[in-house]
């Protein structure tokens, strides 16, 4: 089968690899998927650049959706021919951390492109099939839906955000706290701010602010509701936001880049006592500033989102058209141009590619 393996800086190919099968001895708890779609995230663009070091080839990706294959012997909610959300990372949601919400800290899970553990596939997500660990607790089917169909077609980009983007974005709204009435900014216009903006006008902000100087993605912040954009950063966007909500700023700031710049940026925007959410994955030294963190009241929640426990609550509005984050793909590739699809999003030509194998 083909499958994407990054070599190196700015080095990604398709090429053939071994295709994915059931576990032979293991405990009958994984499955294989055909992948319909995939993806290129923002965090695949660290290794893409060469800030985080890729020591050996290996398997990359970690957002599809696709049709389940094969199953093992103690796989029980899902079933050959299901469609099939696959979150970015595994699962078994059933463990202490998974019952409390944070499945991404699954006592037994793990990531893909990785071999440490049943919980682990060596499989990415940017590739024809994969092998998916503990399919019970990471997979969500998509009920009464063919992918191959014409409407299952049109789903497609909107079913696949929720494997990351939408549900990282939701995520950032709900540790923010936002709620009926809020004011919110967003930090960051990529896919993930982008949802944050949708995200926080679902959950019934009154204004969302989004900060970009792209008019492509300010567009779509505008289709997803922000009723305001901020092309100003550092000081001037500070004070751009603080005019814009009565000299003291908004109620939450949504910081979804992970630079230091970035959480500056919203930790000094969000009002006395308001609240950042961030899901920013930390590149370039974010910092948190206690001293300012103390004097302001500023509270500050995120992390990784969990966002295989936020599908059930997001795919009914999906389905039925309430909720389409899939404008975020504005562009689409097959698998075999992959390496124009890095560079496209690298050179921020695209704001998301959507991969078909």
């Amino acid at each position: 089968m083909r499958a994407t393996v990054i070599h190196g800086e700015r080095d990604v190919r398709v090429e053939d690899v071994p295709d994915p099968e059931l576990l032979a001895g293991g405990s009958g708890r994984d499955a294989v998927v055909r992948v319909v779609a995939a993806c290129v995230c923002g965090s695949d663009l660290w290794p893409y650049r060469g800030v985080q070091p890729v020591r050996e080839p290996r398997r990359i990706g970690h957002e599809f959706i696709g049709v389940v294959e094969q199953v093992g012997d103690a796989v029980e909610r899902v079933a050959v021919g299901d469609a099939v959300i696959a979150p970015f990372y595994v699962c078994d949601g059933t463990c202490t951390n998974c019952r409390n919400g944070v499945s991404t800290s699954c006592q037994h899970g793990g990531w893909w492109g990785s071999t440490t553990g049943e919980g682990s596939s060596a499989d990415g997500g940017q590739g024809e099939r994969v092998r998916v660990p503990l399919a019970d607790g990471t997979l969500a089917a998509v009920p009464g839906v063919d992918l191959e169909s014409d409407e299952g077609r049109a789903l497609v980009p909107h079913l696949l955000t929720l494997s990351d983007v939408m549900g990282t974005g939701h995520h950032a709204a709900v540790q923010g706290g936002v709620g009926p009435g809020s004011t919110v900014a967003v930090v960051g216009d990529g896919a993930v701010g982008l949802c944050a903006v949708l995200a926080a006008r679902r959950l019934g902000a009154s204004r969302v602010v989004a900060m970009s100087r792209h008019p492509q993605r300010q567009e779509i912040a505008r289709t997803f509701g922000a009723t305001d954009v901020v092309p100003e950063r550092g000081d001037e966007g500070v004070a751009r936001l603080k005019e814009l909500f009565d000299g003291v700023g908004p109620d939450v700031v949504l910081e979804c880049v992970g630079t230091k710049e970035s959480m500056d940026q919203a930790l000094r925007s969000a009002r006395p006592g308001g609240q950042v959410g961030f899901v920013g994955v930390p590149a370039g030294g974010p910092e948190l500033p206690v001293r300012t963190l103390f004097d302001s009241n500023v509270g500050v929640r995120g992390g990784v989102a969990s966002v295989r426990g936020y599908i059930e609550e997001l795919l009914p509005e999906v389905l039925d058209g309430r909720l389409r984050p899939g404008v975020v793909f504005d562009l689409e590739l097959p698998l075999e141009e992959v390496a124009e699809a890095y560079a496209a999003m690298d050179e921020r030509r695209a704001t998301k590619v959507l991969l078909r194998p």
